[in-house]
């Protein structure tokens, strides 16, 4: 074989980015030499990957439960992905940040598109009997949903909505965290007592929660826009971005689960409950919780009337 210049000109690069290292190419060309060519399967570990689905039942539909929900987590690891980038970001440019933040959207209107795999693609007697026995887990339990909100917005803005004015000051997350909104969601009503799924939830992962939030504090997704230059910041195609972030975690998303929840758990009579317990008739509607992560970029009219006619539109 002919060694070309383009070959030798790529040699003297890779024998400069290794001498660099103190490291020797001839050593890593021979393991060049002797490493197997890599397959697709073995890459994308897919033995590995088709293995992690483990029923608790033997209702064919809750493959598709399992499946859905694994898939969901992935999409939130790119997305967190895309927030660690942003907040890491030295020397921020619009071009960047509506970059990076249209991948986030992205990976949200997939999941948001595809949750009618959820609403109409799980048999409903099916799923009343095999969620039976996942209690007390639930979809509320998701970690990197919660990491989500952290890298998104201040605090405070997570903070249950009767309590945000009267802590509007307060600068100690883990005050804070003890009124963070989805708390009331997984709170009895009439004894005020949380249920067993929040108290797990917790006990795994309030420390974690309150130690990332601390550190989001100052690289969050807001305090990166507030980075950007004046004109970057009035820039339409950056305040799209971010409104439209928005809408997909606070409303479209939260929405699409209400849908679900609606189809499998709404009884003429009475509601069923979610497996952990969570209240979803209250926790789910973005009207009641008027979670809003940009709300300066929203209209007081529009924060005032904030999911309203998605949900109407959603639910007709």
């Amino acid at each position: 074989m002919e060694i070309t210049p383009e070959i030798k000109k790529k040699l003297e690069l890779l024998n400069e980015k290794y001498a660099a290292l103190g490291q020797d190419l001839s050593s890593y060309l021979d393991g060049l030499l002797y490493a197997e060519v890599t397959t697709y399967w073995d890459y994308i570990e897919i033995e590995t990957l088709l293995s992690l689905q483990k029923p608790k039942t033997g209702f064919p539909d809750e493959l598709v439960f399992i499946i859905y929900h694994q898939i969901t987590e992935l999409y939130f690891k790119l997305a967190l992905n895309e927030f660690e980038q942003l907040g890491k970001r030295k020397n921020i440019d619009a071009t960047f940040f509506i970059s990076r933040v249209n991948r986030i959207n992205r990976y949200f209107e997939a999941l948001i598109k595809s949750f009618e795999i959820m609403v109409s693609g799980m048999d409903r007697e099916e799923f009343l009997k095999f969620r039976m026995s996942l209690l007390p887990a639930s979809g509320f339990q998701s970690a990197q949903y919660r990491e989500i909100e952290f890298y998104s917005t201040d605090f405070i803005n997570l903070v249950d909505k009767s309590k945000r004015e009267s802590l509007k000051n307060e600068k100690d997350i883990a005050t804070l965290f003890e009124h963070i909104y989805w708390k009331e969601g997984a709170t009895e009503e009439l004894t005020g007592k949380k249920t067993l799924t929040l108290t797990q939830f917790e006990e795994k992962y309030k420390s974690r929660f309150i130690e990332l939030a601390t550190s989001c504090r100052s690289n969050n997704l807001w305090q990166v826009y507030l980075r950007l230059t004046e004109e970057e910041r009035a820039n339409k195609d950056v305040v799209n971005a971010l409104r439209t972030n928005d809408l997909n975690v606070n409303v479209d998303w939260p929405l699409a689960h209400y849908k679900s929840a609606v189809r499998y758990l709404n009884k003429e009579k009475d509601d069923i409950a979610a497996t952990g317990g969570t209240n979803w008739q209250k926790y789910l509607p973005p009207r009641f919780q008027k979670r809003i992560f940009y709300p300066a970029l929203w209209t007081q009219e529009e924060i005032e009337n904030w999911g309203r006619q998605w949900v109407t539109d959603a639910l007709k």
